[in-house]
């Protein structure tokens, strides 16, 4: 069915646009900027910020254009005296309770307020501050800080945590002049029922919420010289870091991010992408011996479907939503993980390095891999196996503080030791790349081909709907596997946690018809994981999408089980997948948490 087309005059220009959609949608078709503050293109329409006023002719009073369906005939002025004048005094109000320490904040020069008050001259004058006093600092969580006095009430916070991960950690408490942005029982944030997703940050406009920051930590490890830093960086970070220091968003700036850090000073410079190869290994035989057992021993212990575990907001979501169900979980752990535990084991003995002198840092897209890396289970080495987790936003800013131009570096190459990766492990960074890279590497493992798809694309599990879903048969198996001849390999792909929440529900009502699921806890998977560059949005996500895969594209090695550093170190160091000393290293079990 057509969708009506109707027409309206926009600042004296005749647009036509489909029926029902919002004013400030009809001025984007026709590039007119309307500012806004509570509107994010992600989330419902809130219309209480009231800074996208316009003038409708034959209302008296202004309408907010984020809330106003567009209808035939309207005339619409978005830049008259008194819109202007309007905006300006919102503004105004919203700085008079703000705490304006603007040059010395995160997200200075990345504030839409800032950006808003600059562009309609806001004196800080016009009106007294009303900032309450002695407001603190939350920075009880290894993951988030909420300053409340910098919060504009926009609730877009509380929008994301509800509608796009369906966990509630934020609400809106009390009423007037009292309101404000809380939590259960105005309890710190690592005392609520969090997933450290981070996404509530991503869409924050000012700096009320933002990312806990470890930079400095790292600058004094650097520059010590007893420590021998070595860091790895996730593949979703190669295609969004650009964003921090110029670059049009979906710009692939690999080797001169691997430059950068060996400029700041770092003793390795390591990839991620190795580990999630050897996640990939390790998954895929986990997986052949659920199905083995379950299919040729007839266990009824068996969980199927199994799930991925390398997202840490999801893993934090199903142990207090979910946690009857731990058991379906991969016991992998993420590649972040495993590459910390390697760095205090495998690395430091074949480098001859003490394991309390090493300061292993990873470089993510994530929030969550913050509170990941202080997980009482990550101590595998015998040491806590990741020191710092730090966001992509924190690497750019250390390359600017570094006073690196980074625009003429010359590319470099990761060092050779656990640096080696292959086109599988690029594509974690985008929702459906962990499924992908497994199906490319079981498939082969139990038919000796490749997987049926033109150039390994497994295209049914690519793209940013909510969930996917594909089945894969499986024929002409090599003998060891024989008792999957002919089986349908029923497999499904969620990002986002609010549809994670239906696969779960699926499964606790036992009506699941997958093998093989897997859930990363942000929207487009780890490129729009909540340590990424501000802002995001569907466009943004989906450009670093492709960037990612044209990556793996061109490598000359896309399937996991071709690295040729994996397949060393199984030789030297860790024997077999699944065996004693993986899972001595690799894997890990999760525990039940409150709801409440």
């Amino acid at each position: 069915m057509e969708t009506k087309q109707i027409k309206l005059s926009i600042d004296g220009v005749e647009v036509s646009v489909a029926d029902g959609i919002s004013i400030l949608d009809a001025a984007k078709k026709i590039n007119v900027h309307i500012p806004t503050l509570c509107h994010h293109e992600d989330l419902c329409v809130a219309g209480n910020c009231r800074i996208c006023v316009v003038e409708v002719e034959g209302q008296r009073s202004l309408s907010a254009s984020c809330a106003t369906p567009a209808h035939e005939g309207m005339v619409i002025k978005t830049n008259t005296a008194k819109v202007r004048k309007a905006r300006r005094d919102v503004a105004a109000l919203l700085v008079s309770e703000h705490n304006t320490q603007c040059t010395t904040c995160y997200r200075s020069m990345n504030c839409e307020l800032q950006a808003i008050a600059s562009e309609y001259n806001v004196d800080n004058n016009i009106y007294l501050s009303v900032l309450k006093p002695n407001i603190q600092i939350d920075k009880s969580s290894w993951s988030i800080e909420k300053d409340d006095s910098k919060c504009i009430r926009c609730q877009r916070c509380v929008r994301t945590c509800a509608e796009l991960q369906h966990v509630n950690a934020l609400t809106v408490a009390h009423k007037g002049e009292h309101m404000k942005i809380s939590t259960f029982l105005d309890l710190p944030m690592n005392e609520v029922v969090c997933t450290n997703c981070g996404q509530c940050i991503n869409r924050c406009p000012t700096g009320a919420l933002t990312e806990r920051r470890y930079f400095d930590d790292l600058w004094e490890a650097i520059d010590d010289p007893t420590k021998h830093v070595v860091m790895n960086t996730a593949p979703s970070v190669r295609v969004a870091l650009g964003e921090m220091l110029g670059y049009p968003v979906g710009t692939r700036v690999t080797g001169k991010m691997v430059a950068a850090m060996k400029k700041i000073g770092m003793d390795s410079v390591l990839d991620t992408d190795f580990t999630a190869d050897l996640t990939i290994i390790e998954e895929g035989t986990e997986l052949l011996g659920r199905l083995k057992k379950a299919l040729v021993d007839k266990d009824p212990t068996v969980k199927l479907p199994m799930m991925t575990s390398c997202s840490p907001g999801w893993i934090k979501f199903i142990e207090h939503m979910y946690p009857e169900h731990l058991g379906h979980l991969s016991t992998c752990k993420s590649p972040q993980q495993m590459f910390g535990a390697l760095a205090k084991t495998y690395y430091a003995e074949k480098k001859g390095i003490d394991p309390k002198d090493i300061v292993s840092v990873a470089i993510m897209p994530c929030a969550a891999k913050k509170y990941e890396a202080n997980r009482p289970e990550m101590k595998s080495s015998g040491y806590q196996d990741v020191d710092a987790g730090l966001t992509t936003r924190e690497l750019g800013f250390m390359i600017k503080q570094a006073g690196i131009d980074f625009r003429h570096l010359e590319d470099a190459q990761y060092d050779s030791f656990m640096g080696e990766s292959t086109g599988a492990a690029v594509i974690f960074g985008a929702t459906g790349g962990v499924m992908e890279a497994a199906l490319r590497t079981a498939y082969e493992i139990v038919t000796g081909r490749e997987v049926p798809f033109k150039n390994l694309n497994i295209t049914p599990v690519r793209g940013t709907e909510g969930i996917k879903a594909a089945s894969i048969k499986v024929e002409n198996c090599v003998e060891e596997w024989k008792f999957l001849e002919g089986a349908e390999l029923n497999v499904a792909v969620a990002h986002g946690l609010k549809n994670a929440r239906i696969i779960m529900d699926q499964i606790a009502a036992g009506e699941s018809p997958y093998h093989f699921i897997e859930v990363m806890a942000c929207p487009g998977g780890c490129i729009g994981g909540g340590g990424q560059p501000i802002p995001t949005n569907e466009e943004i996500r989906k450009k670093r999408i492709a960037a990612i895969y044209e990556e793996d594209a061109g490598m000359s090695k896309r399937k996991s089980h071709e690295n040729e550093e994996v397949i060393a170190m199984y030789k030297e160091y860790l024997g077999e997948p699944n065996g004693h000393k993986s899972h001595e290293l690799l894997h890990t079990h999760y525990r039940k948490r409150n709801r409440y």
